[in-house]
């Protein structure tokens, strides 16, 4: 668990003890979470692990069973109203106004918020340029997305939630999609993501959290989560009877002494340590 101390006023989220129930399903049991001022944080979880309840209860749709929530410094259970105005959601899925353009769609939700983006600069922001006439219904998967995206950053969130924001999206626009996240970071947005995609948590998030059974069972950067900075790191190789590999704490060591075994050019060498998909498997394994 990630011991570092903070604030109240550090926090854009604090929850002790969250609880919710469906009937006599636990779906969030006793739930503890910390999300920091201005950073990108993780939840990664397999379905069923209280995720999206527990999003969708920071976020004021759901009520809780029990449990103390505080999100930029209010309860969402009871939130006054300009409190959501300070904050964005970008959810898995949400009701198409089919016949509405891109522009008409962005220029209308703009209305709800006290000093909103320009609407055009946003449509511009989330790539949809080129798409700015045509009708809701006409948009691709990924392009639907985009456009979610920019419903949910349109009134400048001070705190922003992306649930699984890429779904649908190809390799290259999943990566054009990370340069804006890093773009709303840097303007000092909060921003609460969960994905299946481990290598976007990586890449994005300041820290990460697992959820498993309703709790988190730890907290780190995604280099150091699971002991992953000190774990084993793997040094394979070819010898004469094909294909040998070492565990070890010591990697230059192994290294150093192929190199002299091979006279300096040791056959298929590489040094791996565990990446985040291995720890991540192996803590969900355990908690199971």
């Amino acid at each position: 668990m990630d011991n570092e101390s903070d604030s109240d006023d550090n926090l854009a989220i604090s929850v002790r003890g969250l609880r919710k129930t469906y009937g006599k399903s636990v779906a969030v049991d006793g739930l503890d979470l910390d999300v920091r001022r201005g950073e990108v944080f993780s939840l990664l979880g397999p379905n069923g692990a209280g995720k999206t309840t527990t999003v969708e209860i920071l976020e004021g749709y759901r009520s809780r069973d029990g449990g103390a929530v505080d999100v930029l410094g209010e309860d969402p259970g009871r939130p006054p109203k300009a409190w959501r105005t300070r904050i964005g959601i970008v959810l898995q899925s949400v009701n198409d106004a089919a016949e509405l353009t891109v522009e008409e769609m962005v220029g209308h939700f703009a209305h709800y918020y006290p000093n909103p983006r320009n609407p055009g600069d946003v449509i511009d922001l989330v790539g949809l340029t080129e798409k700015r006439k045509a009708r809701t219904r006409q948009l691709s998967g990924g392009q639907r997305r985009r456009l979610d995206v920019a419903l949910g950053i349109l009134g400048r969130p001070e705190l922003l939630f992306l649930d699984e924001p890429t779904t649908g999206f190809d390799p290259e626009a999943r990566r054009q999609f990370w340069s804006l996240i890093r773009l709303l970071n840097d303007e000092d947005t909060t921003i609460v993501l969960t994905t299946h995609y481990l290598e976007e948590a990586e890449e994005l998030a300041d820290r990460v959290g697992v959820v498993s059974a309703g709790k988190i069972i730890e907290v780190g950067s995604p280099a150091r989560l699971g002991g992953r900075d000190s774990g084993k790191a793997t040094v394979p190789w070819t010898g004469p009877n094909g294909p040998e590999s070492e565990q070890t704490d010591s990697p230059t060591r192994v290294v150093t002494e192929l190199s002299r075994r091979f006279d300096g050019e040791v056959p298929g060498l590489a040094v791996s340590r565990p990446t985040l998909e291995d720890v991540y498997l192996k803590m969900i394994g355990a908690a199971r």
